[in-house]
């Protein structure tokens, strides 16, 4: 009888905490929405379709929500995050929304305090709240706002899609890094991208992973990694396990690492600069190229060698440094 008490104890202050009030920053100024949405998630919903359905809901619970974003197109490359940062920075951005569609077709909305840097959200504690479709997210939401103050008076009665970050291309180069023969090529294993990479956490396939989860999947990564290097790559390599900053890196003798972004093929090209079109720009592929830490400079070979197969990518880009 004893347990069964403490389980309904636990289960009405765990309730209770969900349907809590939002958090005073998105009560006291403007927010961003930024939306990950799982594409295998039933039924099939477009980013902006969920902008719409959740727009109202954000209003009622004391929001103003300003912009909504794919959270895909923000995370692409550092360079692009910096570039949105400065955007929001500029707007006089207060809060950030990151609304998570996952596979199974469930919502889970974090939100935290911008950062004012090019992090967007730093690490730490954020205020969250699940619901199994949108249409129960909505109705929590509404809860939430018939019991809360807000502040923000003249809100958008419609979501807005404003423009995104028109970072500059010109810090990629099309060509090959000299040097790779004496520096270390330092290889980051998911998890050790640092505090920058923070926001990437909410993507659909990354949320809620736990710390042992990471490290039986880093040592997967490393182990796949390892069998595409030894056999295209004849120079020496470093795993990096944890976040280190450049200067760290530098001080052990690496001066190049290895990176990786996502995303569709047409996006991509146009974010680095390349010319030419994709014969299928949605297409989602993987690039991978060399960060120069010294010069902050970012060589993404002399060829474009994306592919939907992340080991036939890192293949073709390792190929290609040595011609």
């Amino acid at each position: 009888m004893k347990s069964k008490l403490l389980v309904l104890i636990f289960f009405c202050i765990s309730n209770s905490f969900a349907q809590s009030g939002v958090p005073d920053f998105f009560l006291d100024g403007k927010s961003v929405v930024l939306i990950s949405n799982a594409p295998s998630a039933r039924p099939v919903m477009g980013f902006e379709e969920i902008a719409h359905q959740v727009h109202q809901g954000l209003v009622e619970a004391g929001g103003d929500p300003v912009g909504y974003f794919e959270l895909e197109e923000i995370v692409l490359n550092e360079e692009i995050q910096a570039g949105y940062a400065s955007l929001f920075a500029k707007r006089l951005i207060n809060g950030i929304v990151i609304l998570t569609r996952l596979p199974n077709g469930a919502f889970e909305m974090n939100m935290a305090p911008f950062s004012n840097n090019k992090n967007i959200v730093n690490p730490g504690s954020s205020w969250s709240m699940r619901g199994s479709n949108i249409k129960e997210l909505n109705e929590s939401l509404i809860k939430i706002g018939e019991v809360t103050q807000s502040k923000n008076l003249l809100v958008l009665e419609v979501p807005e899609f404003p423009q995104g970050s028109q970072s500059g291309s010109s810090s990629y180069i099309s060509r090959n890094p000299l040097n790779l023969n004496v520096f270390r090529l330092g290889i980051p294993l998911s998890g050790a991208g640092g505090e920058g990479s923070h926001l990437t956490s909410f993507r659909y396939d990354l949320l809620g992973r736990s710390d042992a989860e990471r490290a039986r999947s880093q040592e997967r990564e490393k182990e796949q990694l390892q069998a595409v290097f030894e056999t295209s790559y004849p120079h020496q390599v470093v795993f990096l396990t944890e976040a280190k900053t450049s200067q760290e890196l530098i001080r052990d003798r690496v001066q190049f690492v290895l990176r990786r972004v996502e995303g569709r093929e047409g996006d991509l090209m146009k974010s680095m600069g390349v010319s030419g079109q994709s014969p299928n720009p949605e297409k989602v592929v993987v690039k991978y190229y060399i960060h120069f830490l010294v010069r902050d400079e970012l060589y993404i070979g002399p060829k474009w060698d994306a592919d939907a197969n992340w080991q036939v990518a890192l293949t073709n880009f390792l190929q290609n440094l040595n011609p």
